[in-house]
């Protein structure tokens, strides 16, 4: 049995940051002739799953993805960008954002904002049950609030998930409405 790290004291923003590159082929298009948005996903996944076991200091595993907007194509031949940190954590649970640039090969412009991404990743031990992570540290202001953000995120999808159940189970919801 491998003992995976215990150090709860806390990480700050910037020691898990990572960013994943990686060059678009006709193998990555639609039939459009655009990247498809699943290829992008799978960059965005995978960046996001580096910076969680970075951060837990193990394995993770995708819980949820909360958000993720196309915002530009992406076409064969972009060197495409995902730019990957840990905004938040629970107590083994972590929220990873994403920010996807794209360099077109035929241009001399700045990288196009292409897509964002907001992940949920469980930090898991070798049985796959949860485990905790450390508190992330956000240590600029653009950090803090991101934090911050990401607290938002977290209270709308469990209240979600909440009204979701209750309407499922045939509960009015809120709990405390009337019965029709």
């Amino acid at each position: 049995m491998t003992e995976l790290p215990q150090d709860l004291s806390g990480k700050p923003t910037a020691a898990s940051r990572t960013t994943l590159s990686h060059i678009m082929t006709q193998n990555d298009v639609n039939l459009l002739g655009t990247v498809h948005g699943g290829v992008i996903m799978k960059l965005v996944d995978d960046a996001a799953g580096a910076v969680a076991g970075r951060h837990s200091g193990g394995p993770a595993v995708t819980a949820a993805m909360d958000e993720m907007v196309f915002l530009e194509p992406v076409r064969v031949g972009d060197l495409v960008h995902v730019r990957a940190q840990c905004n938040w954590t629970g107590r083994t649970s972590m929220e990873i954002g994403a920010l996807v640039l794209a360099e077109r090969w035929n241009e001399a412009a700045p990288a196009t904002r292409v897509a964002t991404a907001y992940l949920v990743f469980a930090a898991v031990d070798e049985d796959g049950r949860p485990r905790p992570v450390p508190p992330v540290l956000p240590g600029s202001e653009r950090d803090k609030r991101r934090f911050q953000e990401a607290q938002i995120r977290r209270t709308h999808r469990l209240a979600r998930r909440r009204e979701i159940t209750a309407l499922r189970a045939g509960r009015p919801f809120p709990p405390d409405a009337p019965a029709a």
